[in-house]
């Protein structure tokens, strides 16, 4: 079984939206854990919007990178650009480092149509990240 980590800088959306649709899609495959360099708490658009589309990310936690010292990663995926650039060594040598950087939509300020569109869109983005990352590297 294989082990993914996928960061993000709070670990509140993005990358719990990675962990949710790459779990999905992987199946018994890997076990798919997401962290971030800081923590934010997990976001309630993230959970409304993944539930939308019949995943469920609602008992997930805001981990730190940390928490998870010793674990041998097979893949790690940063899926923000300050991740990416401030991330903490990882001591992972045999690790395949993937970086995606998907819109925050988190930050959008708008209409509550606005901000659903954002997260639909960021969504659908990440959605079809996850399924092409299953296929290729988890099957």
């Amino acid at each position: 079984m294989k082990n993914v980590l996928i960061l993000c800088t709070g670990n509140s959306c993005r990358s719990q939206m990675a962990q949710g649709y790459i779990a999905h899609f992987a199946g018994n495959t890997a076990q798919i854990y997401s962290a971030g360099i800081e923590t934010h708490g997990l976001n309630t658009n993230a959970v409304k919007f993944m539930a939308e589309d019949g995943i469920d990310i609602s008992t997930h936690t805001s981990n730190h990178v940390d928490e998870y010292e010793g674990i041998a990663w097979d893949f790690i995926i940063t899926v923000c650009d300050h991740a990416n650039e401030h991330c903490p060594y990882i001591p992972a040598p045999s690790a395949k480092r993937l970086h995606q950087n998907f819109t925050d939509p988190s930050k959008v300020q708008g209409t509550e149509a606005e901000i659903a569109a954002a997260f639909r869109s960021t969504r659908e983005e990440i959605k079809a990240y996850s399924k092409d990352f299953a296929a290729t590297y988890l099957s």
